[in-house]
């Protein structure tokens, strides 16, 4: 996919359909004399749903589509007969997208199952027939109801992916060439700052036949919180994300430092982010000599991160099976929090 077509904000109008009317109508046959009111109920209007699709991972396919209709219900007829249904609208959306109402920020619900449907707008009753209004009283009752109006909705469908692990990071940190190696997937690599303009997902596959997804996103930048860069627009990816892996090159002029910038753009965006699990990875390791890594290992030690760490490179294929390793046990134990620092 390339990436003008990752869709993962659009605005759409919806409306339900209206019921149809009751019938008024009164039985006439031969030999039978005032047979009385017959009018049928009106038919419900149609629903407009939205359905999640796991085969859906952008929603590029609604970006020209701005006002989404469900049939109206037809009317009431006689005999009793009840009016058709409205033909119901199914939105087919990918697994993670949020739906929020325009004009007050609400967010209404979410798709997280294939196959799960929510109603968006909900389809107008019927009129009932005068059937229905018959009494000794009133034994011929020429008045039905009208059927229920359409509902009306301006929204907003934004998707957030669905991942297990989130890789966080300046640009240029490395993120998509540990993503391209650790998956099958194919993000872009460049020598240049904002390769990445789209969220990447890929499958990470595991020992013994195992799995998890792997989200990469825009780099961050100092200030993303208030807009700068691209990587503040992203972010709502990796809110779902149990576990937030923070990717630092080795040559950083501050290792401790680049993480905390980090960290600290991701509380500033959403407090909730600091209560995901989190291991700091330091790349591009095939420039250290182990010296220097012993080293920078100290340095580590007496900064007193309060998070684990791992040394790796993606080129040279260093310490990845020790990072899989780690991911999964934090994936999979969800009690365990780290409370020192450790090198690996």
């Amino acid at each position: 996919m390339t990436e003008g077509n990752f869709v993962d904000y659009v605005k759409i109008y919806v409306s339900s359909g209206k019921g149809g009317k009751g019938s008024t109508h009164l039985h006439r046959e031969k030999f039978i004399e005032k047979g009385g009111p017959d009018g049928g109920d009106g038919g419900r209007g149609g629903h407009v749903y939205l359905r999640g699709n796991k085969n859906l991972w952008t929603l590029f396919h609604l970006k020209f589509i701005k006002h989404i209709r469900a049939g109206h219900g037809g009317d009431g007829g006689s005999s009793r007969s009840t009016g058709h249904d409205g033909e119901d609208k199914f939105i087919e959306v990918p697994l993670g997208t949020v739906v929020k109402d325009i004009d007050t920020g609400e967010t209404l619900f979410e798709i997280t199952q294939h196959g799960e449907e929510r109603i968006l707008a909900e389809g107008g009753k019927g009129g009932l027939g005068n059937w229905h209004f018959r009494s000794a009283t009133n034994q011929t009752p020429r008045y039905a109801q009208p059927g229920m109006p359409t509902q009306e909705l301006d929204v907003i469908l934004e998707l957030k992916v669905l991942a297990d692990v989130g890789l966080v990071g300046f640009p240029n940190a490395g993120k998509s060439t540990l993503l391209s190696v650790l998956t099958s997937a194919k993000p872009k690599i460049a020598d240049y700052p904002f390769t990445t303009l789209k969220p990447n997902l890929g499958i990470v596959a595991y020992r013994e036949f195992q799995s998890f997804v792997i989200a990469d996103i825009p780099g961050i930048i100092e200030g993303a919180a208030e807009g700068k860069g691209l990587g503040h627009y992203f972010l709502r990816h990796i809110e779902r994300n149990s576990t937030l892996l923070f990717l630092v090159p080795a040559d950083a002029d501050d290792i401790k430092k680049e993480y905390e910038i980090l960290l600290d753009e991701l509380r500033r965006y959403n407090p909730e982010m600091l209560d995901k699990d989190r291991l700091l990875v330091i790349s591009k390791c095939d420039m250290l000599d182990d010296e220097l890594k012993t080293e920078m290992r100290q340095l580590l030690d007496k900064s007193k991160l309060g998070i684990p760490y791992l040394f790796i490179s993606s080129v040279a294929q260093q310490g990845l099976t020790e990072l899989k390793d780690k991911l999964w046990e934090m994936l999979t134990i969800e009690d365990e929090k780290p409370e020192n620092s450790h090198g690996i």
